[in-house]
């Protein structure tokens, strides 16, 4: 069977890569934001414990659960108009999260955030599928959209910090609209359009189900990581498999489904969102400890704290970029594991630290972390889109985001979970039997909880609470370690056959 070369991108379609960098890096920018704007924002709007949760949460739910179907809605009426239109939808959104006055209308406005950004995220990958036919431009193009996500969630405590010290806290939110202006203006000019041919009906009753199972999943583990094993937490996961597995059975029987089943017959497909989730797992549970260590054991500032994060976000803008180019000279199996197998080497790292003075040395072992990060989501992500026809993109796109949202929850619940474990077991004989019952709720809940009332500890406690997250922190670097250690030997044997050739 004959194959005919790929058309080669040319200046306009680098130029429109430009532009999509811009709404992926302000969704990561969105994802870490918070963290530093929240105390003046609580300060300012009074909420309530469960209402600051959900005021943080809402948006990452929201994403989550409406990917698969924003994905798809992309492939049927258009993946630039659906860029548009939700970018739109985000800036209007943001003003009215910048000017909320109540706990309630913020909360509304993050869950509005959240279904807005859904649309952004498989628009813009799929787009690049349609931009970059070449399969070696592909991949650079994916590295680069990979990393402006993950530099924007760098940026986050940075830009925070800048804005509070000459704003007020709204203005975290105003960022989007410079962002979403330049996007309207230059998207008809830069970026295609595309449209699956035949698309068929918008089934209402998928939809109603993927937000079901996903978002009841990942509630569940963010339940089960806050309040421990329950039995409301275990429960609603049993109720969101019961509904994804009822999604999928729907998907068999319909003509035109939400999501077509047979990208799941790709065996590259299912291998890239097997490394995906597995490599998420174990990174998105140490970036959560990682940065409580920074903040809450070495005492840096958030600000402080997000520029001892730009090392490891260097490192995974290096290996999204060289990865892609690496492949053209080795395997991907070899690519994949090697670059795993030298990240096991951040987890080791982190595993030896044992007290609040190594800093240096957990930002090491967080950039060799990254350094596995960006590779497997640069090649990771191509091989997904790469692997469904073009019609399929979206939905491709989106199932590939979904994954790694899954890996991230699965990740912090696991590893969040042994985490607390150990701080509770090593901090226990250290406990005075006289404290109060309430200070004693606050000391069990983990070291947000020490910190939220260290001027009614004493010094030594705190220190021992320090101690025990320290603990914490060096066993659960040893499972996730462990673990990439694994996907980089599952690595070598899923990817070694090369990809199939395009006739």
């Amino acid at each position: 069977m004959m194959t005919t070369a790929s058309p080669r991108a040319q200046l306009q379609e680098w130029i429109g890569l430009a532009v999509l960098t811009l709404p992926t890096a302000l969704l990561g920018l969105d994802v870490t934001l918070l963290y530093l704007v929240l105390p003046a924002l609580a300060a300012d709007l009074q909420p309530t414990n469960t209402q600051a949760l959900w005021i943080m949460d809402a948006y990452g739910f929201l994403i989550a659960g409406c990917l698969i179907t924003m994905g798809t809605l992309g492939d049927r009426i258009g993946r630039r108009r659906l860029l548009m239109i939700g970018a739109t939808a985000f800036g209007i959104v943001s003003v009215l999260a910048a000017y909320a006055t109540s706990p309630g209308i913020l909360i509304a406005a993050r869950a509005l955030l959240g279904i807005a950004g859904a649309t952004l995220m498989p628009s813009t990958l799929a787009l690049i599928t349609n931009m970059f036919v070449d399969a070696h431009q592909r991949a650079l193009a994916i590295g680069v959209w990979a990393t402006a996500f993950s530099l924007g969630m760098v940026a986050g405590p940075l830009v925070g910090g800048a804005l509070l010290a000459q704003f007020w806290w709204g203005a975290a939110f105003l960022v989007a609209l410079p962002v979403v202006g330049i996007l309207l203006l230059a998207a008809p000019f830069c970026l295609p359009e595309f449209k699956a041919p035949h698309s068929g009906r918008f089934d209402l009753g998928s939809v109603a189900l993927s937000l079901a199972a996903i978002l009841q999943t990942i509630y569940a583990l963010k339940h089960l990581v806050d309040k421990g094993v329950t039995f409301s937490g275990i429960a609603t996961l049993l109720a969101g498999v019961a509904f994804g597995l009822w999604f999928v059975r729907r998907q068999h029987r319909l003509a035109t489904p939400l999501l077509d089943m047979r990208l799941f017959h790709s065996p590259a497909f299912n291998a890239a969102l097997g490394i995906l989730l597995i490599g998420l797992m174990s990174v998105g549970g140490i970036m959560l400890l990682v940065t409580q260590y920074l903040q809450l054991v070495a005492d840096l500032t958030p600000m402080v704290a997000g520029m001892w994060m730009a090392p490891p976000a260097l490192a995974m803008f290096i290996a999204a970029l060289t990865a892609p180019l690496m492949v053209r000279r080795f395997p991907a199996s070899l690519v994949v594991a090697g670059t795993l197998t030298v990240s096991t080497l951040g987890y080791l790292l982190l595993a030896s630290v044992d007290g609040p003075t190594e800093v240096m040395t957990v930002v090491v072992g967080f950039s060799l972390v990254y350094l596995g990060l960006g590779a497997i989501a640069a090649l990771g992500t191509d091989l997904v889109v790469g692997s469904a026809p073009p019609e399929m993109a979206g939905a491709a796109s989106a199932m590939s985001e979904t994954v790694q949202e899954l890996g991230v929850a699965l990740g912090v619940a696991i590893l969040g979970s042994l985490t607390t474990l150990v701080y509770r077991l090593q901090l226990t004989p250290h406990r005075p039997n006289d404290l109060p019952p309430d200070l004693a709720l606050k000391l069990e809940d983990g070291l947000w909880g020490a910190s939220s009332i260290v001027q009614r500890l004493s010094p030594e406690l705190l220190i021992q609470a320090k101690q025990a997250f320290i603990a914490g922190m060096n066993l659960s670097a040893m499972v996730a370690g462990a673990g990439i250690l694994t996907l980089a030997l599952l690595s070598a044997l899923w990817l070694r056959s090369p990809r199939p050739q395009q006739c």
